[in-house]
C-alpha cells in the first residue's frame, strides 16, 4: 500500500484539452481528458487474471482476497488520517463526519464485526450534537445524521437518544411539505433526499418506526412541486424539476435521481401517478440521451462531457433499469445498456475514486445494471472497476478537497469495495433503498 500516492493524486500534467463534434442530435463530444483510457480487456476470456470464478456468477476467490485487502489497508490510512482532518462543522453524510459514521455501520453489516459500531457512536454523537438545523436531507442536511443516530443508538441499545433522534427527524416534516419554504426536490438538498432519510429507518428499523402516511406526504409534496413547475411552464411532460433556477438531469441536483426515487417507492404512488406522471416523464429522460449513452447534465446544455453519478450517464442507469424492473419494457433496458456501456468506456475518472463523482460511483452503476439482469459481463466490469480502485492515489488523480470522505474521498472507496464482497445485495449509499 504506498500511502504516499495515495494522499498525493496529482493531475495529470500531460493531459490537454481537445474538443470534438460528432453527429447526433447537434451536440458535442467533449474529450477534455476526464478519464482514463479503459485498460482491461473487453472481452473476458481475454483476461490474465480473472475477477469472476469459472461460473461467472461470482467473484474470483483470488479477487475477494485482494479485495479485503485493500479494505483493511484504507482502513488503517483512513483511521489514522481522520483525527487530524474532520471538520467538526462540516457533520454531513456527502462530505463530513456522519459518512464516516454511515461507513462503520455499513462495515458492521457486510464484515460482520460489531467492533465498527464502537468507531461509528463518538461520531454519530458528535453528529448529532452539532445539528444546526439548515438543510433537512440524508446526504447534506439534518436528516441524514439523525437518521444514521436512530439506527445506530438502537443497536446498541440506547433507546432515548434513538427516540430523541426519531423526534427530531419528524420535526423537520414541516419545512420539507411547505411549498413555500423554497426547498427543492432533488436529492442533495431537496425533499428526495429527505424521503430517503424516512425510508433508510423503515430499513434498517422496521417499518413501524415511520409511518407510512409520513413517506406518503413526501411523495405528494414531491409530485405536487413537479406538476406545479411543468404546468407553470407549460411544458407538454408531467412533471419538471430545477434546481437554482436550472433544470438539472442527473443523479444528484436532477430529475433522474427524484423518478428513480418515486419509482423505488411505487408501491407507495397510485397506479395513475405511476403511469401517467412518473412514466411519461421517464420516457422524456430517454429522448435526452445522447448516441454515445451519456445524458446531458442539464435541459438545453448539449455537451456530452460529464459521465459521473451526479450527472450524466450512471443516473441514467439507475433510474431506467428500475423502469425497466416496474414497466417490463425492454426498450428502457436497452437505453439504461448504452449508459452502462458509456460507463464502461470514459468511467475512469481522473476527478478521483469516489462516490459522487469518482470511478467507485460508476462501478455501482454497472455493478446495478448486472443486479437487474444477471448478465456477467457487468459484475466483470464493476469487478474491474473495483480492481481499478485498489491501486488508489496511483493513476495521476486529482486529490479531492475532502480526501477522506464518503462521496469525494476514500471512504466511499471502502464502501464501494466493501459492497463488493457481496455484489447481489450491494446498495448505493443515500440512493439506492
Amino acid at each position: 500500500m504506498d500511502e504516499v500516492s495515495l494522499r498525493s493524486g496529482a493531475e495529470d500534467a500531460s493531459n490537454r484539452t481537445q474538443t470534438m463534434g460528432v453527429e447526433g442530435r447537434g451536440h458535442l463530444v467533449v474529450d477534455d481528458g476526464r478519464h482514463f483510457d479503459n485498460p482491461f480487456p473487453y472481452d473476458p476470456a481475454n483476461e490474465k487474471t480473472p475477477v469472476l470464478d469459472e461460473s461467472k456468477e461470482k467473484l474470483s476467490d483470488d479477487l475477494v482476497e485482494d479485495l479485503k485487502k485493500s479494505i483493511n489497508d484504507f482502513l488503517k490510512v483512513l483511521e489514522s488520517d481522520m483525527p487530524s482532518s474532520i471538520d467538526w462543522n462540516d457533520v454531513s453524510v456527502y462530505t463530513g463526519c456522519s459518512g464516516y459514521s454511515l461507513l462503520f455501520m455499513h462495515l458492521a453489516d457486510v464484515l460482520g464485526h460489531d467492533k465498527f459500531l464502537k468507531k461509528a457512536q463518538p461520531l454519530a454523537e458528535e453528529c448529532v450534537s452539532k445539528i444546526r438545523g439548515k438543510r433537512h436531507t440524508f446526504l447534506c442536511g439534518d436528516a441524514g445524521p439523525l437518521a444514521i443516530g436512530a439506527a445506530l443508538y438502537t443497536k446498541l441499545g440506547m433507546k432515548s437518544e434513538a427516540t430523541s433522534c426519531l423526534e427530531r427527524l419528524r420535526k423537520l416534516e414541516r419545512d420539507v411539505l411547505n411549498p413555500k419554504s423554497g426547498l427543492p426536490d432533488e436529492i442533495l438538498y431537496g425533499r428526495a433526499g429527505y424521503l430517503y432519510a424516512l425510508v433508510y429507518l423503515q430499513e434498517k428499523l422496521g417499518k413501524s418506526v415511520i409511518d407510512n402516511k409520513a413517506i406518503r406526504s413526501v411523495i405528494t409534496s414531491i409530485l405536487d412541486s413537479g406538476n406545479y413547475l411543468a404546468r407553470k411552464e407549460k411544458l407538454t411532460v408531467p412533471l419538471m424539476y430545477e434546481w437554482h433556477e436550472k433544470k438539472y438531469v442527473g443523479a444528484a441536483h436532477g430529475f433522474m435521481g427524484i423518478l428513480f426515487m418515486l419509482l423505488q417507492l411505487k408501491d407507495h404512488l397510485t397506479a395513475d401517478e405511476v403511469h401517467e406522471k412518473v412514466k411519461p416523464t421517464v420516457d422524456y429522460v430517454c429522448t435526452l440521451q445522447f448516441p454515445s449513452g451519456n445524458m446531458p447534465s442539464s435541459l438545453n446544455n448539449e455537451t456530452d462531457r460529464l459521465v459521473h453519478w451526479c450527472h450524466g450517464a450512471p443516473g441514467a442507469v439507475f433510474l431506467l433499469a428500475k423502469a425497466y424492473q416496474v414497466f417490463g419494457d425492454d426498450s428502457y433496458l436497452e437505453h439504461a445498456r448504452k449508459s452502462a456501456d458509456c460507463i464502461w468506456e470514459r468511467g475512469l475518472l481522473r476527478k478521483g475514486y469516489g462516490l459522487c463523482h469518482g470511478t467507485a460511483g460508476n462501478g455501482y452503476a454497472l455493478l446495478y445494471f448486472y443486479q437487474v439482469t444477471k448478465e456477467p459481463e457487468y459484475l466483470y466490469r464493476a469487478a474491474q472497476f473495483a480492481r481499478w480502485c485498489r491501486d488508489y492515489g496511483k493513476h495521476g488523480c486529482r486529490t479531492p478537497d475532502r480526501p477522506l470522505s464518503l462521496f469525494e474521498g476514500l471512504a466511499g472507496t471502502v464502501y464501494f469495495l466493501a459492497d463488493l464482497l457481496n455484489p447481489e445485495k450491494a446498495k448505493f449509499p443515500a440512493f439506492v433503498i
